[in-house]
């Protein structure tokens, strides 16, 4: 599936700059149901370099660090960080890899692909379940070219595993104003019962085995029941030449503010902020 070659940093962490081969059952598995897999992108030894980096520019970035039974739904769910590729420049080189740039552009069929931003989502031990909810309710970007990369940087044993998809939900596009939270549980939930999608999750997974995911693409997680820190790394990626939504929506104004800074509505999604990643 994919040719790796040695390549570190001036700090000696990983470049993971190589290019990888996707199958094209995995880039039809994309294109059909709006989920995928692709297990075994990093190396355990890329793995075991950046997760100290990633781990200490979490906690130290994160959120929300109140106690979990004091935190609403959406808190339980994870102690999240993000952009932690500009607060923390060693993470630069796992959110910049130009392999997983790669794997995302050939999944979503074009050229170019630039980064979004990157999100660290730790399910703490005891953690909630992270309630139904569609990714793209949050980004201001006038496309359907977006998607999400979910690493873990640990193995997550079967009774925390994967997300879970509500295959062909991708192609419904927006489906109402719905952050993540109760409410959203409860709207889509309801949503899939009554259009009959299909559930379907990766299971288990091993430290540096990848989802990905369409940015419309209803998705959830199970709680974490065990006694372990399940650490997860995501990017954010959309296609090169996309222009901010002309219309951002109420649920858009946060990103347009913060990621998109110095993007009005209509221009061309770009910039140092965004980064080409791929080619």
């Amino acid at each position: 599936m994919c040719h790796m070659t040695e390549a570190t940093t001036v700090d000696d962490l990983p470049a993971m700059d190589d290019p990888i081969w996707v199958e094209a059952a995995t880039i039809e598995e994309f294109r059909t149901k709006g989920h995928a897999c692709v297990r075994s992108l990093c190396r355990p030894d890329e793995v075991d370099a950046y997760r100290p980096v990633i781990h200490e520019a979490t906690l130290e970035h994160a959120w929300d660090q109140r106690p979990l039974e004091e935190r609403d739904t959406y808190g339980k769910a994870f102690l999240q960080a993000t952009n932690l590729w500009r607060r923390a420049p060693r993470i630069a080189g796992f959110s910049l890899a130009k392999r997983f740039g790669k794997v995302a552009a050939d999944l979503l069929g074009v050229e170019g692909v630039r980064i979004y931003h990157d999100q660290a989502l730790f399910k703490e031990a005891g953690g909630g379940a992270t309630p139904w909810h569609q990714d793209q309710h949050y980004w201001p970007l006038d496309t359907e070219s977006t998607i999400t990369m979910w690493m873990p940087l640990v193995d997550v044993p079967p009774e925390v595993g994967s997300m879970t998809f509500a295959s062909g939900s991708h192609r419904l596009g927006y489906l109402g104003n719905y952050p993540i939270s109760d409410e959203s549980e409860a709207a889509f939930r309801t949503m899939i019962d009554e259009r009959g999608l299909a559930l379907e999750t990766y299971g288990a997974m091993a430290a540096g085995d990848t989802t990905w995911h369409a940015g419309w693409m209803l998705h959830s997680a199970a709680p974490n029941p065990t006694g372990n820190l399940r650490a997860v790394m995501t990017v954010i990626y959309f296609a090169d030449g996309t222009r901010v939504s002309p219309e951002p929506t109420e649920g858009q104004q946060l990103d347009l503010s913060i990621w998109l800074k110095g993007c009005e509505p209509g221009e061309l999604a770009a910039g140092h902020r965004l980064p080409l990643v791929w080619p």
